[in-house]
């Protein structure tokens, strides 16, 4: 089954670092967010992945290209040019990189990547979130669904504490940072291939808006509710979190 993994956007919320690369491609622990991503996907067997691309998109081809070479030890005879790569080299990822545009929308970028989707069924997910997700009980909870799309949801800690008053303004509770009861899309989606049937090439389709807004009105879309932790790297400040986390030896998506 593929996965799609959108990495078009321009990470305007992250400036510091996307002025340089693709939000996908700022590192954790000295690897991309982008490869994380794929590693969780890859220790469930999940090992084909498509990369709709649009804003500074040269970065993330280039990666992949040398990724081999980057990441194996290998003897290069500069006579005649030859590269002899020597085991070692493990991930047996298959990439398809797609040029989407520089200002296309997340369901045009799909769009634009039908072509190399195979199946009846394929997953996507955003370039820059990662969750402790068994992908396995997310594809189970699809099936049993019997919905054109499943999206992933989360509850979220309030960025701030909360209270409660009476009329007279005395505090009759006080919670620091609570858990909200709303749950949040945070993308590891399940589609059916007729999905795709929503989605159009122009470059304003925007995934969250028209094609989802359509399915769940027709009764065709379901939330899987991931009872684990979630993080995206939206902000320097996630960024700086994420490879706390990771440094720490407590990266909960790893």
């Amino acid at each position: 089954m593929d996965t799609v993994i959108l990495c078009g956007g321009k990470g305007t919320r992250l400036r510091e670092e996307t002025s340089v690369k693709p939000k996908p491609m700022v590192e954790i622990g000295g690897r991309p967010v982008l490869w994380h991503i794929m590693s969780i996907y890859s220790r469930f067997g999940f090992r084909d992945f498509i990369l709709p691309l649009g804003y500074k998109g040269e970065v993330i081809k280039q990666y992949f290209s040398d990724y081999r070479l980057l990441n194996s030890d290998f003897t290069v005879d500069l006579k005649n040019g030859d590269i002899t790569m020597h085991p070692g080299y493990q991930d047996d990822w298959r990439i398809t990189l797609c040029d989407t545009g520089q200002e296309t929308l997340k369901g045009a970028r799909l769009k634009r990547v039908a072509k190399y989707i195979r199946g009846e069924r394929f997953m996507v997910t955003y370039g820059d979130g990662l969750a402790d997700i068994d992908i396995d009980a997310l594809l189970g909870f699809h099936k049993q669904s019997g919905t054109i799309g499943t999206f992933t949801g989360v509850r979220m800690p309030s960025r701030f504490g909360t209270v409660r008053t009476d009329r007279d303004g005395r505090i009759l509770s006080w919670e620091e940072k609570p858990v909200l009861d709303e749950y949040i899309n945070c993308g590891f989606f399940v589609f059916e291939r007729k999905f795709l049937d929503y989605l159009d090439e122009g470059d304003n389709c925007d995934l969250e808006k028209e094609p989802l807004q359509a399915l769940a009105a027709e009764g065709q879309l379901s939330m899987y509710p991931h009872p684990g932790q979630w993080q995206c790297m939206d902000t320097l400040r996630d960024s700086i979190r994420l490879n706390e986390l990771w440094s720490m030896g407590e990266a909960f998506w790893a």
